[in-house]
């Protein structure tokens, strides 16, 4: 069994395409946990429409405490064998569970990449290959022992950053595949799309604080990191 975790925030109008991406796979052996993270607007009662339809969807609630927690929670009732994560505003290709499976024999995660979407009709692209070390924790597959006990650090904008570098830095082994089958949205109203500036000096923090108990490789990860935040902060 492979166990989604999809955090929602005011995410009403893209949640129906994420959660049908999610039950159009071709393995169907899943688990779909939703958690709702305090929503505003109608993304409670969407997931609850879709739990009625399907018992492989669980639904959870929480007030707002952000993603992290979100994904904690969902990380603490994942029964699978294996764990994904998928953020309410993406979705991903039906054959994503198959392509991820058939790959993740011997190691401990599959690593993919993906399609940028700007609107609900046009796809930018594909990841290249070697760009496929990225912070996110969506497109990837984990066995789940490989992750027990990594949580996401709360209360902080770009946890996603240290939970990542924290899973590199744990020896944990990956196989990438050469397949773009997650599609994310370009949406304007998430966090990450406009500046956070003590955020950014937090995460920055965060991995600094990890160099003192880090191997040479582990220094290298963690600077690289580093270098590459900053010259995407410095963009956006």
């Amino acid at each position: 069994m492979i166990s989604f975790i999809v955090p929602i925030y005011n995410a009403e109008h893209y949640l129906p395409s994420c959660i049908e991406s999610l039950r159009a796979q071709t393995e169907q052996d899943l688990q779909i946990i939703l958690i709702d993270d305090g929503s505003t607007d109608g993304s409670y009662a969407v997931a609850q429409s879709f739990a009625a339809q399907d018992p492989r969807i669980m639904v959870l609630q929480q007030t707002h405490a952000g993603q992290s927690a979100a994904r904690n929670l969902g990380l603490a009732h994942a029964q699978g064998e294996f764990i994904a994560f998928v953020d309410a505003d993406d979705t991903i290709e039906p054959d994503w569970c198959e392509r991820h499976l058939a790959a993740i024999d011997g190691v401990d995660y599959v690593q993919s990449g993906y399609k940028r979407i700007f609107n609900e009709e046009t796809a930018k692209g594909n990841t290249p290959l070697h760009q496929y070390i990225y912070t996110s924790p969506c497109m990837r597959l984990y066995r789940k022992p490989a992750i027990a006990g990594r949580t996401f650090v709360e209360g902080m904008i770009y946890e996603d950053v240290v939970w990542s570098v924290d899973l590199w830095l744990s020896g944990a082994t990956c196989r990438m595949i050469n397949y773009t089958g997650y599609h994310y949205t370009a949406n304007p109203l998430s966090t990450t799309s406009r500046p956070h500036p003590e955020a950014q000096r937090r995460v920055i923090s965060e991995l600094k604080s990890r160099l003192h108990n880090a191997s040479l490789r582990g220094k290298m990860i963690i600077y690289y990191t580093i270098i590459r935040l900053k010259l995407h902060f410095l963009r956006s």
